[in-house]
């Protein structure tokens, strides 16, 4: 199998630094706006942001009938099922403790990626797997080794780490034919009347209350752009060359991103603890990639 270009790698390292600032800047909106809002003004600006480039530069791509129904599929999963999960997890919990379950995602990924594409992996990826499994549960734990996290949360959180590994999925077969770009504009314009109803009926009234700032607009603006499209295009192409469990393997590092962006904006605690977590978490991902080259999708 060919050697993937260095350059994939750090596609997915810059997604994940998105995705980790991404709970960081939704912590802050959470102040002034009720999840469903958050999320349908996010994706109507990252639409926006996305088909401007698709006409500015003629990206344009047909979609052939037959593939209809997997973007609609894969845009149940992400971003309306996942998007839901994870602001409602956030709302019961910390940005920090949020990203640490979302890094599960690579724990079940070889499953996901073995069942729909018969992906093989060698022992040195589930040992960098568990390493990191092993990262994020240091992190979790408090000095007297308790998780003291809402159940609400957590289930909301469970939710959403399964719609990303449908996701993922739903995206190899996708990214087959159709560039990154296009898949995640149409996605995310898919999500947008997706979220249309539970906003027009839920939260709108609240949201058009709030006198937007410099923190809010910089928020939003940071959320479409960088987390909800650059984010996914950059994953997309991950996916495309690495594989779903590969690419996935890189999200044990959100938490590390989320936990230190959140200590210097948020004045979230940063204990030793902490940064001992962070360090097993990245000791797993170098491990589970030292045998890259004899992975056989």
């Amino acid at each position: 199998m060919k050697k993937p270009l260095v350059s994939v790698y750090y596609y997915a390292l810059v997604a994940m630094l998105f995705w980790g600032m991404s709970f960081v800047w939704s912590t802050i909106l959470l102040q002034f706006y009720q999840p469903v809002t958050i999320i349908f003004i996010r994706l109507v600006l990252s639409s926006i942001f996305l088909f401007s480039i698709i006409f500015l530069f003629r990206k344009r791509e047909r979609i052939l009938r037959k593939d209809m129904k997997w973007f609609l599929l894969s845009a149940l999963f992400n971003p309306f099922l996942y998007f839901l999960g994870e602001n409602y997890g956030l709302k019961f919990s910390t940005s920090t403790v949020t990203a640490v379950i979302i890094a599960t995602i690579p724990v079940f990924s070889p499953l996901a990626g073995y069942l729909a594409f018969r992906e093989k992996l060698r022992w040195f990826n589930f040992i960098g797997i568990a390493l990191s499994f092993c990262g994020i549960s240091v992190m979790l734990l408090t000095k007297n080794f308790e998780l003291e996290v809402s159940g609400i949360g957590i289930l909301c959180l469970a939710g959403a780490v399964f719609s990303a590994l449908m996701y993922s999925i739903l995206l190899k077969k996708l990214a087959e034919t159709y560039s990154p770009l296009y898949i995640v504009a149409i996605q995310n314009l898919i999500g947008v009347f997706m979220f249309l109803p539970l906003f027009l009926f839920l939260e709108a009234q609240q949201a058009f209350t709030v006198v937007p700032t410099t923190e809010i607009i910089s928020s939003f603006l940071f959320l479409a752009i960088l987390a909800s499209s650059l984010s996914f295009i950059f994953f997309a192409h991950s996916v495309k060359i690495l594989g779903v469990s590969k690419a996935n393997i890189f999200s044990n590092l959100i938490p590390v991103f989320t936990a230190v962006f959140s200590f210097f904006i948020l004045d979230e605690r940063f204990s030793l603890q902490k940064i001992l977590g962070m360090i097993i978490v990245i000791g797993g991902v170098y491990i589970s990639e030292l045998n890259r080259k004899r992975i056989r999708p």
